[in-house]
């Protein structure tokens, strides 16, 4: 075991930069469908693509990690997320700008699949699981400085402020990362091929469980911030507001963080929280479809990230246990997978139009599919 562990404000923020800047975007969507002169839901499609380049991303990254190592891969994915930014920031035409998201979306990927791989090389068992729940609340506040400055940036200098933005936070990431980046590769991983990996992972029933609840759990929350700019436009509200509701949302999230903790320290079991977390979300999704008509949909809609706060820490932390030695390659395919159902999953909500409905769609899914677990 390599025994440099990683500073933990820098994996925190590598971890966070994903979704940062995925919903740093949204607050623009109305702007580019204007801009760009498409439809609403053309514009919600760029949110279907991100995730699908992601996945790919994620595919790549994991695998480059085992064979060069965690800290090469994660500068080349920075560096790749930095030419994506530049080249949206110089888009005219609006398959221009779907290119720049896709090449940032392949570069960004690089921050969730190496640092979930740098945590677990680095921690194990019940520390794993506690560094996980620090993860989580890092995970579910970073979407929501994304709408926040998003929302600022986008009121006070439109999309190409928020292009700028995240151009200077790529440039920021890699000078930080080539710092203060060690390399936490153990010095005996297993060079393991990929096909008979995935073949062994195809056939895990309760691998797919998991990667179709993480899938579900960030459809509910990326339907909003892919909707949501709409609803907030329909009932006649600025940009900026719809990025402060990020602020409910955070205080959903902490409040589900820590519920979290509370009831692992009261000796639940992971698999009993998954299950209380799907039951919350469906009955909260069936909430914002009766409401989503004023702005109380906000309410019911806290309760879905709480539910996100309580479920995605404990199905990450259990997810992979099997896969230790290989855990590079065996989380960039879990990556894959749940990415590309998350693709799908946004690219129905793009169809749908519909925040209410999709969320409880997704509820009641979540909610079948915790019921078959495994505990």
């Amino acid at each position: 075991m390599h025994n440099k562990l990683p500073p933990r404000w820098l994996v925190v923020g590598l971890m966070m930069f994903p979704q940062m800047v995925e919903t740093i975007y949204s607050p623009v969507l109305t702007q580019i469908a204007s801009q760009f002169g498409v439809s609403e839901g053309q514009a919600s499609q760029t949110l279907s693509v991100y995730f699908l380049a992601f996945a790919v991303g994620v595919v790549c990254w994991g695998r480059l990690c085992d064979l060069v190592g965690r800290r090469p891969a994660m500068l080349a994915g920075l560096f790749t997320y930095g030419v994506g930014t530049l080249l949206a920031l110089l888009a005219s035409e609006f398959e221009t700008l779907l290119l720049a998201r896709v090449v940032s979306a392949f570069g960004a990927a690089v921050g969730s699949v190496v640092t979930q791989t740098m945590l677990r090389d680095s921690y194990q068992g019940g520390e794993l699981a506690r560094v996980f729940s620090v993860m989580g609340i890092a995970l579910s506040l970073s979407p929501v400085l994304g709408l926040v400055s998003g929302g600022l940036l986008a009121e006070q200098f439109g999309y190409l402020g928020v292009f700028s933005g995240l151009l200077v936070l790529a440039a920021l990431l890699l000078l930080v990362a080539g710092r203060w980046l060690p390399e936490t590769r153990p010095a005996s991983t297993q060079r393991v091929a990929l096909w008979p990996l995935a073949a062994r992972m195809a056939r895990d029933g309760g691998l797919w469980r998991s990667a179709a609840l993480v899938a579900l759990f960030n459809t509910m929350l990326f339907g909003y911030y892919s909707l949501a700019p709409f609803l907030f436009d329909g009932l006649g509200l600025r940009v900026s507001d719809f990025g402060y509701s990020g602020i409910l949302l955070a205080l959903a999230t902490l409040f589900g963080s820590l519920l979290n903790k509370q009831l692992l320290g009261r000796g639940w079991l992971p698999s009993s929280l998954i299950r209380l977390a799907c039951t919350l979300a469906l009955v909260c999704g069936l909430l914002v479809w009766a409401s989503q008509a004023s702005l109380w949909f906000l309410l019911p809609m806290m309760g879905i990230v709480v539910a996100y706060g309580v479920a995605i820490p404990n199905v990450l932390s259990e997810a992979l246990q099997a896969y230790r030695v290989v855990a590079g390659s065996a989380g960039a395919l879990f990556g894959l997978a749940y990415y590309l159902l998350l693709s799908l999953g946004l690219a129905v909500a793009a169809g749908l139009q519909d925040l209410g409905l999709l969320l409880a769609g997704c509820g009641l899914l979540a909610l079948l599919c915790s019921g078959r677990r495994s505990t």
